[in-house]
């Protein structure tokens, strides 16, 4: 169940960095793969920023998200889009 829930948290927090940045969505599996690594980024980054959200799945959704966003971001400068 926890990982069902896992993957669930890394497709939506994957959809909405893929909105938040232009040309960022990378369909379904993508998404989740995106959104996975972007609440691993997140997790490393944000305990070092002195940043948290609290608990309950919202907050894991919008850490992962941020993540997610800041992951895609970087991608782009690397690929030349900006």
């Amino acid at each position: 169940m926890g990982l069902l829930v896992f993957l669930l948290i890394g497709a939506i927090a994957g959809w909405l960095a893929g909105l938040v940045v232009k040309g960022g969505g990378f369909g379904l599996l993508g998404n989740i793969a995106v959104g996975v690594a972007g609440a691993f980024v997140a997790g490393f980054l944000f305990p070092r920023l002195g940043f948290g959200l609290g608990g309950g799945i919202v907050a894991e959704i919008i850490h992962a998200a941020i993540g997610a966003v800041i992951l895609l971001f970087v991608i782009s400068l690397i690929r030349g889009r900006r």
